[in-house]
């Protein structure tokens, strides 16, 4: 399962994401989107989690939890949709 994670705080660094969300299960990959000009992290992520159960375990504990010093949102991602 994708997950959605935001309201990260900027310093946070993904080795440090997926040591969190590794407390609920398997981790496949942990993605911070940076700035491209900047190189700033954006303040949000993509985890990736192959058991859905595990992954479900980790929204519901994780989600309005303090990580970082910030509340982080926790949900699963949902697909792209198309620019009008």
């Amino acid at each position: 399962m994708n997950i959605f994670v935001a309201k990260l705080n900027y310093r946070t660094a993904e080795p440090a994401l997926r040591s969190l969300f590794e407390q609920y299960g398997t981790v496949d990959t942990v993605k911070i989107v940076m700035d491209r000009e900047t190189g700033r992290s954006k303040g949000y992520g993509f985890i990736e989690m192959p058991n859905d159960d595990e992954a479900r375990a980790a929204i519901e504990g994780l989600n309005a939890s303090n990580f970082d010093g910030r509340d982080i949102v926790v949900k699963r991602s949902e697909p792209r949709r198309p620019n009008r």
